[in-house]
């Protein structure tokens, strides 16, 4: 029997956690999970556990020598010059133990959540722990040091043979996704996300078009720096919609950053939840409209671990399983756990009130900036279309 939906969780994805104080905190997972259990949203039959990726799953992207480095790294072994050419030892990715048993953990989640949808177990799954999309094949960057994402496109491609189209909406680019995709016409990849003028990793043009066969199947929508709900959701519904189109995937793979939000401590977007209860219903509506229902749907970023990401994605289950009605003050059971070990004030409503935020003196001008550059995407789209029929 097939479920509607599987929930791949174990705390064995708080093992990732670079330090204390590294904005890359993998507790945002557990408190999700912990928010939807609270809520009734989430039982045990829909919880399935990840499986470690094994090391030709990695070197579906990764290069042999790089994995190796993390090993050594994992155990103190690597030398710091070493490291610092393969991208460890950064401030942004520093080592921790056991790192590599822990990446793999990450990636093995997702994969498992492929396994579910393609074997038609599962008609959606979500993995929360992935999302790792600047990982690259022999660098880690980002924050990120396997990228799950690649990976389980690597994956889906060598198992299932069926193309993808894969979907990023954190505020960041996702760089290392489009990067190992980028000469290949069985991958699409869209990414919307904050112009890279102001935001690592500076990439994500709307010329970044992709290369050889695979030229025409990349896809950006770089978004104005405090850019707000209506004008991110319109940019991401037409050009979605029309990408979709255009491809006709087998199976959609969603990156689901939540770090677009006004709270959000590293990014100058002006979203509040409204954006993360569309997201979701939009990838939805999609994957049921062109895929058969074949959604699977990773983490990402989001720094604001306490006010804004458990409810952005909870909304991705919620939306999964028919129960985006629920609205209105959150579990108390569950405020009351967390808010003690809170630094800000926790939400206590799924969705954020009126006036998050003083007016901003730019919006029509952001506005239709971001209206121009949908219209840079859709004219050699429309082109593209052309030559198809």
């Amino acid at each position: 029997m097939t479920k509607e939906a599987v929930f791949i969780y174990s705390d064995s994805f708080l093992n990732y956690k670079f330090s204390n104080n590294h904005p890359f905190n993998q507790l945002r997972v557990k408190l999700t999970y912990e928010l939807l259990r609270e809520a009734h949203a989430l039982s045990d039959q829909s919880i399935a556990p990840p499986r470690m990726a094994l090391q030709e799953e990695l070197e579906l992207v990764h290069d042999p020598n790089y994995i190796q480095a993390v090993k050594l790294a994992s155990e103190g072994k690597l030398p710091l010059d070493t490291a610092n050419d393969y991208g460890l030892g950064t401030e942004d990715t520093p080592i921790f133990p056991n790192m590599h048993e822990a990446s793999s953990c990450l990636v093995g989640g997702t994969l498992t959540a492929v396994d579910y949808v393609m074997n038609g177990k599962a008609r959606h799954a979500l993995s929360l722990g992935g999302g790792l999309h600047h990982g690259f094949r022999g660098k880690a960057s980002g924050f990120c040091i396997y990228n799950d994402s690649s990976v389980a496109i690597k994956y889906i491609q060598k198992k299932y043979g069926a193309r993808v189209l894969y979907v990023d909406t954190d505020a960041h680019h996702g760089d290392g996704v489009q990067w190992t995709f980028y000469d290949d016409d069985q991958v699409c990849t869209f990414s919307i996300h904050e112009t890279g003028r102001y935001l690592f990793p500076g990439t994500g043009n709307i010329n970044e078009r992709g290369h050889g066969k695979g030229y025409g199947y990349s896809f950006n929508v770089p978004l104005d720096a405090f850019t707000e709900d209506e004008s991110w959701i319109d940019a991401y519904t037409t050009s979605l919609r029309a990408v979709t189109e255009f491809f006709r995937p087998d199976v959609i793979l969603t990156q689901n950053g939540a770090d677009s939000h006004y709270y959000d401590p590293l990014t100058h977007l002006y979203a509040t939840t409204k954006i993360y209860r569309h997201i979701p219903k939009i990838a939805h509506e999609l994957a049921h409209q062109y895929c058969n229902g074949r959604w699977i749907a990773v983490g990402g970023g989001g720094y604001d671990i306490w006010r804004v990401v458990p409810r952005a994605w909870a909304f991705i289950w919620l939306e999964m399983t028919g129960q985006q009605d629920i609205q209105g003050p959150l579990p108390s059971t569950w405020l009351e756990k967390w808010k003690t070990l809170s630094p800000v004030p926790l939400s206590t409503h799924w969705d954020d009130g009126d006036n998050l935020y003083e007016p901003i003196p730019r919006k029509p001008e952001i506005t239709e900036k971001n209206a121009q550059t949908v219209q840079k995407l859709l004219y050699p789209l429309s082109q593209q279309i052309k030559k198809r029929l």
